[in-house]
């Protein structure tokens, strides 16, 4: 009851005020509108109650404008201006506007009372000029916010600031913590930009301290203030007057009088002027943000190693990254307007697709409810699905490989444990002489597969010395004859060959390997051509058969684990593809290389590439 009795007293005391009385909400609503307002406007409270305001007359919007953005940061303001009555002639009114507060103290709108002022007290000049410059301030407004560089926004506030109120200079001081740095200047020593000084005992400190919107000083002994009065001789006022962003202190306005007087029309619009200040920072500093993150997802799109699509709510591309670019092989301009050149998921869901160029894609998909786009983004994963076909391969050959072997050891000591006896001494030494070859297979196999492992996980270790590639070539090629009576077999080493530099043993496995090959795959005969010689600081050495060769395609691909030349020569010539694999990584691992050429008649030519070892040191080497 007693609280029903407060608003009974408060709509009384509303109701029989001298003065006009008007509140309105947070979207300029007319919530209140006391019969001082009707007799003073001409307005019944029926006609405007619900309505937007409509006594400001059109020249003094920004100016209104100004005043609620100052309150809605804290305080109250008081102005001379003009209203409209309803015949449409103009008032001169004091307007006092303050915040209209909730019972929790939140904000709901303004509350304007407004003053008549007598014809007598204002003179004719004065508001025209007033006019002029409200005008002006208009103006000013719209120049300082279509500005969104931040320090082109903080000059045009200072410029501005000494066009309106006539000031000799001004400045716009931003606060940092608890120091204050001039950010804006116009009329001031250069060097005076970016000086620094303490915020507590600054003008800005005391403007803060009183909860003042704007102030005067014509003596100070502040570092920053005490500059400008040195630097500018013959200041003797400073008008002060403080700018909000998002109601909290940013920063503060300088106007520097050196000459003329400082009235409350100056403060006036100082003061509107910090307001509009804080909106346009706001803004620029928005924009700023805006570029910033605009900027970032551009960079993180652009340089993702992921293909990126963005798709318009009917499926069509309207972004396209570089990596898209080189996943697809389609530009930009080829795939704008268009769908992707592949399947989609279904929203959260993986596809994993091939392209006509052969690559294989994981495709993932995105929708953006609030615009009805499609982010889609997709990986190459052609390389795990090739080594997911390997693997497979690789555990189907090396099961054939390990099976024809295991098979004939089996077989022989079966035999020989069944029928011993019967069997003659030659029988049985031939059965374990089969026998031990087969196990001798075996363990080059299983040799193959652990080097083959280790190669994989770069964990391979060689030497790095002095090696002589000729005696090596000579110790490998010394058994070949025996091997074959279908292959000839020359050497050609260039006289006073220089060492190699790297791992003896492992050169040793990469030409036999090489050798082995090239007996395997000339199986109808032919020359086996063994050269070395020395090249541009390297030591070369080419072996050369005549038998079924590499395709130009497969050139570099046989040197991949668990590869063969064609589809057929696993099953024609037997192996699991780890051979030259395994050459290559030992010639990588020794600072040199393995590739594959073709002759110009039929057959291979590969080549061993090595580092030489100094002049010095071969000489040093051979002479031990």
């Amino acid at each position: 009851m007693d609280r029903t009795l407060d608003l009974h007293v408060e709509q009384a005391v509303v109701a029989s005020a001298a003065n006009a009385v008007v509140a309105v909400g947070d979207d300029l609503t007319v919530l209140v509108w006391n019969p001082a307002a009707e007799r003073l406007f001409g307005w019944s409270a029926g006609e405007v109650r619900g309505r937007r305001l409509p006594i400001v007359p059109t020249e003094l919007m920004a100016e209104r404008s100004a005043v609620l953005e100052r309150v809605r940061a804290g305080g109250s303001v008081s102005l001379r201006t003009r209203r409209l009555r309803r015949d449409g002639t103009l008032l001169d009114v004091r307007v006092d506007t303050s915040a209209l507060l909730g019972a929790a103290g939140e904000q709901m709108g303004w509350v304007s009372v407004y003053h008549t002022v007598a014809e007598e007290e204002v003179a004719g000049h004065r508001m025209a000029e007033r006019a002029r410059l409200v005008s002006r301030l208009n103006d000013v407004v719209g120049d300082i916010n279509s500005a969104l560089n931040l320090p082109a926004v903080l000059d045009r506030i200072a410029a501005s600031l000494t066009e309106l109120t006539g000031a000799d200079a001004g400045g716009f001081v931003q606060i940092e913590g608890d120091r204050l740095r001039l950010v804006g200047a116009h009329r001031m020593p250069e060097p005076l930009r970016g000086a620094t000084a303490s915020l507590h005992g600054s003008l800005v400190g005391e403007l803060l301290r009183t909860g003042k919107p704007v102030m005067l000083a014509t003596h100070d002994n502040a570092p920053l203030d005490e500059l400008i009065w040195s630097q500018l001789p013959g200041l003797h006022t400073i008008a002060l007057g403080l700018t909000t962003v998002g109601g909290r202190p940013y920063g503060a306005l300088y106007a520097l009088f050196a000459k003329g007087r400082v009235g409350h029309v100056e403060l006036e619009l100082l003061e509107l002027l910090a307001a509009h200040a804080g909106i346009a920072v706001r803004n620029a500093m928005a924009y700023q943000e805006a570029v910033r993150q605009r900027a970032h997802e551009r960079a993180v799109f652009d340089a993702s190693a992921d293909g990126i699509a963005v798709l318009d709510d009917a499926g069509l591309v309207r972004q396209w990254n570089p990596a898209a670019r080189e996943l697809t092989g389609l530009a930009r301009t080829d795939v704008l307007g268009h769908p992707p050149p592949f399947p989609l998921p279904a929203p959260g869901e993986k596809l994993t697709c091939q392209l006509a160029n052969g690559r294989w894609l994981d495709v993932l998909r995105a929708e953006i409810e609030e615009t009805g786009e499609t982010v889609v983004d997709f990986r190459d994963v052609t390389r795990a699905k090739e080594l997911e076909e390997a693997k497979d391969l690789f555990l189907a050959t090396t099961s054939h490989e390990l099976r024809t072997p295991i098979t004939v050891v089996r077989g022989f000591a079966s035999t020989l444990a069944a029928r011993w006896d019967m069997l003659t001494d030659a029988e049985r030494r031939d059965a374990v002489r089969t026998i031990a070859d087969r196990a001798g297979a075996l363990s080059r196999l299983v040799e193959h597969l652990l080097l083959g492992s280790r190669a994989g996980t770069g964990e391979l270790a060689v030497a790095d010395g002095p090696f002589d590639v000729s005696r090596l070539l000579h110790e490998v090629t010394a058994g070949l004859p025996a091997l074959s009576d279908r292959h000839r077999v020359e050497l050609r080493v260039e006289p006073g060959l220089p060492l190699a530099r790297g791992d003896n043993l492992a050169t040793d496995v990469i030409l036999g390997q090489l050798l082995e090959n090239s007996l395997k795959y000339s199986p109808d005969g032919g020359l086996i051509g063994i050269s070395a010689w020395a090249e541009n600081g390297s030591v070369v050495v080419d072996v050369e058969d005549e038998g079924i060769g590499i395709a130009a395609a497969d050139r570099e691909r046989v040197f991949e684990r668990f590869t063969q030349g064609e589809a057929g020569d696993r099953r024609r010539f037997g192996g699991v593809g780890l051979g030259l694999y395994i050459v290559r990584s030992l010639a990588r691992a020794q600072g040199g290389d393995v590739t594959a050429h073709a002759r110009e008649k039929a057959g291979t030519r590969m080549r061993l590439v090595l580092r030489q070892a100094g002049n010095d040191l071969t000489r040093e080497v051979r002479e031990a």
